[in-house]
């Protein structure tokens, strides 16, 4: 059983014992403090909620619409819906936050109460450590019989979620009917099923759907990597497709597969939307430090400038606002596109990348050859308890002073093209070693020097 505590809201194991897991009482205490935050915050008593298709999505919304309630705050519940879906909805709801009641690519036992502030933005660590401050004092006060607060249920933000999406300058929604596409897209069994559909007949799109019943039940690992995908890759093996679809079961990581059924590449996601994006508006994009620099690369084609945030989405936004990006996300396949909001959404990078696909003219295959190749490989080195990890880290940042290295993130090294990042995990003596090269082979090497280097400083 594990519960996990952190700024950006509270993640566990459904089951177990009381502050071990994501227990009925876990849920309701969290509730309670974000609940009480949300009013001190913005004054205003109303709080957006929407869950993915777990099959504890339901007990848990319940405990945390009730929770609310009993604070005073009225509850506009979207019941099954997408993490981009709720944030699109509570600046239209004039809201004061939003929960998300989902743990995106973890397991069907877990869930995760997740936490928007008014713009319907993930809240910073700043408001995290506020509202983890309230939990642990039990700092709420509960309304009195009159002034509850009420549940309404809204089940029609999909829809307007989608038709935004549409009416986007750059959805070309003429261009992409035209180009009679057929596409394959597998959905986990969560609301993926429910928003992916209506929004590609909309684009005029054919769709064959695999996985599209949101009952929760996950044919496979949810998180869309390569090595998860061999059912909707050998589907594609016909050739019958023009492209494949994958999303996580909230639906704001996105990854592609090609004609062929060979994916895409989680990382090229953004790649390719930020150069159409780029093709058509000036700009400078922003990507975290662990992801390609394939980017950088298509942003200075085009003339912008690339900045590399600390990983997380909401120094991935900050970053953002701070440079106008026009275009920016994570290299897991999160698209954030700011003419529609701050927050990754699968659907409208759907809708940009068939935009783009369709002005191309040429298959999938050709598009991703047309963007310089890197490749990743992503390692991690255990260390005893009593090493001082920001110590080793230093140590590094010293002994590479001669190359160009970044430390907002743990340490971040350059070596022309290829790169190595390392970061701290937060919760175990574990350093992540992230490397990239044009050759995996080569970024494999790269890492492993490092870890030797991590190794002699340890020793020493």
């Amino acid at each position: 059983m594990t519960l996990i505590k952190s700024i950006s809201g509270i993640r566990g194991t459904i089951g177990g014992s009381v502050d071990q897991a994501l227990t009925p009482i876990d849920a309701v205490k969290f509730a309670a403090a974000f609940g009480t935050w949300v009013k001190e915050k913005s004054g205003k008593s109303k709080i957006v909620i929407g869950r993915d298709a777990r099959p504890s999505g339901e007990m848990i919304a319940n405990l945390v619409s009730s929770t609310l309630v009993g604070l005073g705050i009225d509850v506009v519940d979207l019941g099954l819906s997408t993490t981009p879906t709720v944030e699109f909805a509570v600046p239209l709801e004039n809201a004061g936050g939003g929960i998300i009641l989902t743990a995106s690519h973890n397991p069907v036992q877990w869930n995760a109460l997740k936490l928007l502030n008014e713009t319907g933005e993930f809240i910073s660590g700043q408001d995290g450590k506020e509202v983890l401050a309230i939990a642990e004092s039990d700092a709420y006060q509960f309304a009195e019989v009159k002034e509850l607060g009420k549940i309404t249920q809204d089940d029609t933000y999909i829809d307007k979620h989608i038709q935004s999406v549409l009416d986007l300058a750059l959805v070309d929604v003429d261009a992409v009917k035209e180009a009679r596409f057929k596409v394959i897209i597998d959905c986990v069994n969560s609301t993926g099923g429910i928003s992916l559909p209506p929004l590609l007949k909309a684009l005029g799109v054919e769709v064959e759907e695999m996985f599209c019943e949101p009952n929760g039940m996950f044919p496979h690992n949810p998180e869309p990597l390569p090595e998860h995908l061999s059912q909707i890759s050998s589907a594609m093996e016909s050739r019958k497709y023009d492209l494949g679809i994958v999303v996580d079961p909230d639906v704001d990581r996105l990854a592609f597969l090609s004609e062929d059924g060979t994916p895409f590449g989680e990382e090229y996601t953004l790649v390719a939307v930020a150069d159409y994006v780029l093709s058509q508006t000036k700009g400078n994009t922003v990507s975290n430090l662990s992801s390609t620099r394939a980017l950088r690369d298509v942003t200075e084609k085009h003339g912008g400038t690339y900045t590399a945030s600390a990983v997380g989405e909401v120094n991935v936004v900050t970053k953002m606002k701070e440079t106008n990006a026009v275009i920016g996300g994570e290299g897991n396949g999160g698209i954030i596109y700011p003419d529609s909001h701050y927050g990754r959404d699968a659907l409208v990078g759907i809708a940009l990348f068939l935009t783009h696909l369709a002005k191309f003219g040429k298959p999938v295959s050709r598009l991703r050859s047309t963007y310089p190749s890197y490749f990743i490989s992503k390692n991690k080195i255990d260390l005893s308890p009593d090493i001082d990890v920001d110590k080793v880290l230093t140590a590094m940042e010293e002994k590479y002073s001669d190359k160009p290295v970044n430390t907002i993130d743990g340490v971040k090294i350059e070596f022309d093209k290829e790169w190595v990042h390392l970061r701290k995990s937060n919760t175990e003596p574990i350093i992540r070693i992230y490397a990239e090269s044009e050759s995996l082979n080569t970024a494999e090497h790269l890492a492993n020097k490092i870890i030797s280097d991590i190794k002699e400083i340890v020793s020493n």
